[in-house]
Order: C-alpha cells, then sequence, then structure tokens
C-alpha cells in the first residue's frame, strides 16, 4: 500500500504527534508499505524507511523578537506567510489551518507522478484536507484527544478576560469539528477518546476507530539490576497543564510522610512557575526536584529508579507516562480520569483512584509503597499488558486494518 501521512509538527521532542510519526511509519514500513511523509518543523527524526517532504513553517506562536527569516526576511509578506504573522499577533494558532493549505500544495505536484491509496492526517484537521478529498483516495485522521478537553479545562483555569480571550482563539475547534466530520475515518487511542469524538464533534460512532497509542516496547523496558531508590515517586508531565492533576500530586504530598520523594519531569523554575509556586507554598521543598526536559534515555532511568508512578490527571486521551511506566515494570498509582483505566486496567497491574482526590491519591501511594510484594506483582503484570496492547507492531496491523476497509 502506498501511504501519504501528514503532520505539521515533525520531531518527536515537539508533542505525541513527532513520536507518533515516527514509530507508526517505521512499523508500517517493517510490514511492506511504502510511506511518504510531508512534516512541518521542526524536523523529524531520521526516516531512512520513508520519503521525506518538509513542508515550510516560520513558527511564530509566541514569537514577538526578530520574527523575520533570517535568510530571506522578504518571505514574510508571501501571503500565508503574512497571514501566520498577523493572525499570532492577535493570539490565534494558525499552524494547522496554514499546514494543511502548504501540504495541499504540494500534493497537487505529487499525486499525478506518485499515487497514493489513502492520506492519513495526523491531529492537523486544518481546511486544506478537504480539498486533499479532490484525489478521491480515502482520508483518514488522528486524534489523540479533541481539542475541546484543552479548551474547556484551559477555561476554567482562567482568571480574566484577557486570559479567556486568548483560549477562545487559540484553539481551532469549528475548524477542526468541520474537517473531522468530512474524513472517511477517525482513528484514536482510548474508548474513552472515541466517545468524546462523538459527543464533541458529532462524528458518527460507525467511522471511528479505536486503535490505541503506542510505544517503543524494546526501548522501554525493565533495567537490569537497576536499583529503585526507595520511597521515591515519579511524575512525568507539563505542569502548566491543568489536565495533568499537579495540583492534587504536591497536595498528595503533604499528606505523605516526610521520607517520601517526588521527582517531577518538567523545568522548574523561572521556566514554569505554577508547580515550583505550590511547592514553596506548601513546604515540600526538601522533598520535591525538577529535572527539566530529558532525553528518552535520562527518562527510562527514571522510570526504572521510581518505585513508584503517578499519574494525578484530570483526563486523558491515553496516558503515555503510565504506559512507559508500567513497560518499565514500574508500578502505577493513576485516577479513573479518562482513558486511565483502559491503559492501567484493574487486573492487578496498577492501583486508581478518584481524580481531584488529594487525600484518595496519597492513599493509593502508601499502599503501593508498603508492599514490596505487590509492587513487584504490579510491576510484572503491567508489562505484560503494554506488550499484548500497545506495542507500535500491534498499532500499526490495527491501523492497516482500517485502511484495508476502505480499499475498493
Amino acid at each position: 500500500m502506498n501511504i501519504c501521512l501528514l503532520s505539521y509538527r515533525g520531531n518527536p521532542y515537539c508533542g505525541g504527534q513527532g513520536v507518533y510519526l515516527y514509530f507508526l511509519s517505521r512499523e508500517l514500513a517493517k510490514l511492506g508499505h511504502s510511506l511518504t511523509l510531508l512534516v512541518g518543523p521542526p524536523d523529524p527524526w531520521p526516516m531512512p524507511w520513508a520519503r521525506t517532504i518538509r513542508v515550510e513553517s516560520l513558527n511564530l506562536w509566541g514569537v514577538r523578537r526578530n520574527f523575520l527569516p533570517s535568510s530571506a526576511p522578504w518571505r514574510i509578506f508571501r501571503p500565508l506567510n503574512f497571514f501566520e504573522f498577523v493572525a499570532t499577533r492577535l493570539g490565534f494558532f494558525p499552524e494547522m489551518f496554514i499546514f494543511s493549505f502548504r501540504a495541499l500544495r504540494m500534493l497537487r505536484e505529487i499525486f499525478p507522478r506518485q499515487k497514493f491509496d489513502v492520506f492519513h492526517d495526523v491531529q492537523s484537521l486544518g481546511y486544506g484536507l478537504l480539498l486533499v478529498k479532490q484525489f478521491r483516495r480515502p482520508l483518514i485522521t488522528m486524534v489523540h484527544h479533541p481539542l475541546t478537553i484543552d479548551f474547556y479545562h484551559s477555561l476554567e483555569r482562567d482568571q480574566n478576560f484577557k486570559e479567556k480571550y486568548y483560549t477562545v482563539v487559540f484553539y481551532p475547534l469549528g475548524m477542526q469539528g468541520r474537517v473531522i466530520r468530512r474524513c472517511d475515518r477517525v482513528l484514536t487511542s482510548s474508548k474513552e477518546t472515541a466517545r468524546e469524538i462523538e459527543r464533541a464533534f458529532g462524528v458518527p460512532a460507525s467511522r471511528i476507530r479505536n486503535v490505541a497509542n503506542g510505544l517503543d516496547t524494546d526501548f522501554f523496558q525493565p533495567g537490569n539490576g537497576t536499583p529503585r531508590k526507595v520511597d521515591r515517586l515519579l511524575f512525568v508531565g507539563n505542569t502548566d497543564d491543568p489536565k495533568k492533576g499537579i495540583l492534587y500530586l504536591l497536595r498528595a504530598m503533604a499528606y505523605l510522610p516526610e521520607k517520601i520523594t517526588l521527582r517531577i519531569v518538567d523545568d522548574g523554575a523561572p521556566a514554569k512557575s505554577f508547580a515550583p509556586d505550590l511547592v514553596k507554598k506548601l513546604g515540600l521543598g526538601r522533598r520535591v526536584a525538577f529535572t527539566g526536559k530529558l532525553s528518552a534515555e535520562a527518562l527510562r532511568e527514571e522510570y526504572r529508579s521510581a518505585q513508584v508512578t503517578v499519574v494525578p490527571s484530570l483526563y486523558e486521551g491515553f496516558g503515555l507516562p503510565a504506559a512507559e511506566a508500567m513497560a518499565c515494570g514500574t508500578p502505577v498509582v493513576a485516577t479513573t480520569a479518562g482513558a486511565l483505566p483502559e491503559v492501567v486496567g484493574e487486573e492487578g497491574t496498577g492501583i486508581l483512584v478518584p481524580p481531584r482526590d488529594a487525600r484518595a491519591l496519597a492513599q493509593g501511594i502508601e499502599q503501593a509503597l508498603e508492599d514490596e510484594g505487590r509492587r513487584g506483582k504490579m510491576g510484572k503484570a503491567g508489562r505484560e499488558r503494554v506488550e499484548s496492547l500497545f506495542s507500535w507492531r500491534r498499532v500499526a496491523e490495527r491501523t492497516v486494518r482500517v485502511y484495508e476497509e476502505l480499499m475498493p
């Protein structure tokens, strides 16, 4: 099968879409399929198994100074570049919209020479994708979770009119809703997210397929003799994202014995303020450490050395840190929010507690730390669950079955 994958950001360190693009394309190639990738910056890792075509972008969101292209400053006056400049000054996030039209222009040049069997969008859902339908090939999109979730959680945290304005204009909900309803299939990573896509965007359940999310089980695996740090907890996530529930984890730390420490894989002050300020307010400075952004190897060592990984989220479309920890044989204490029960499971692979409940979270952590035998069983069961359900090979196989549904 000749597959065209489109992703408005390519690098794995820029977000989930880069990770998805890299590993899914690798596994699809191993299954014998031909891949062409249209990707925006930051550039992806080298992918020798695919033809990679870079799509221009100035990446002006959040850039207030030195925004002119250094090599050719006049490029700012090209129509889509100038639109990006103006829109970002007003607080809009036009990256997905612009990517879709630039990708469309490239496809019009490519398609007469190279016929694709399927177009697979990675959560951009820009208006240009509607015109891709002119090629009379199936159009599929992957949505890890709908932006409506981010939108409502951001509004919940906003304190004034200015913050609410920027939330409203930042999320392109109208565009994504119109485009997703016209896709032939919508792939997603959990039953919970499938229900949310159906509810938020009005996509019929008959067009949604849960193919789950994947992770590199060859890389994330238990260490050979890596010692666990006694009473060490681990949190992996963006502490400025209210959905990740860091507020409740830090409150739970205040209920736990002083000997219990927490490592947060995210930036501390001055790059981030919410979690560092809360650590000071709760008097947790000696017990909580921020690692900053880590390499994949360093992150794996954090999973391997923690006694428990905590995922206190208020919503997860999948919950990759939970799956990565399980792959490393690390017990997980997580909430029942979103898709986390689907990932962690209810067969002794982890401990699940209600979201937004710091006391319940503290109790779950204590249960895991107090019983070494139980931790060992959870770690082993978690690893087995990830191997059977969430390897990238399994995700690729399920994705191909969806492609085949749409073949003539």
